[in-house]
């Protein structure tokens, strides 16, 4: 473990995470989705597991050091509920909280219809796959920028 780091953030998780670039999604999504086919299909063919862990839990630890796109208008999305696109199951009410947490301000998830959720995930950089078995725990986090002067 590392000082000051959550310690949900494993080195496989950590260098995902560092490697990606302004722009990029991460997929972060539960226990029922088909991970490792979509994983061979994102930029880093990579798929990290996080078993054990609620999807809140891990949310928290991933927004803990992910910043989050804020020149776009959705980059945080949700997968819709079947036949009930107006719904928010609790697993997505918990993430949402930790989103908003962790930028400061409320900042709502936007819901994506299933299937073009699966083709926005294999388009991410990577997937990140949570333990929790509660459907419709799909994410996708678009990662930002931390401006700065060099040194």
């Amino acid at each position: 473990m590392l000082k000051g780091l959550d310690p949900v953030l494993s080195a496989d998780l950590l260098w995902l995470l560092s490697a990606m670039g302004h722009g990029d999604d991460l997929a972060l999504v539960d226990a029922n989705h088909p991970a490792e086919t979509i994983a061979r299909a994102t930029t880093s063919g990579r798929l990290v597991r996080l078993p054990g862990l609620t999807m809140a839990r891990a949310a928290r630890a991933i927004l803990s050091v992910l910043p989050i796109d804020d020149f776009e208008p959705a980059p945080a999305r949700r997968m819709l509920v079947v036949g009930d696109a107006q719904a928010v199951p609790v697993v997505q009410a918990q993430v949402q909280h930790e989103l908003d947490r962790a930028t400061g301000a409320p900042l709502p998830l936007v819901g994506i219809e299933r299937f073009a959720f699966y083709e926005a995930a294999k388009a991410a950089f990577a997937v990140v796959q949570v333990g929790d078995p509660r459907p419709y725990g799909c994410f996708l986090f678009r990662k930002g920028v931390i401006a700065g002067e060099p040194g």
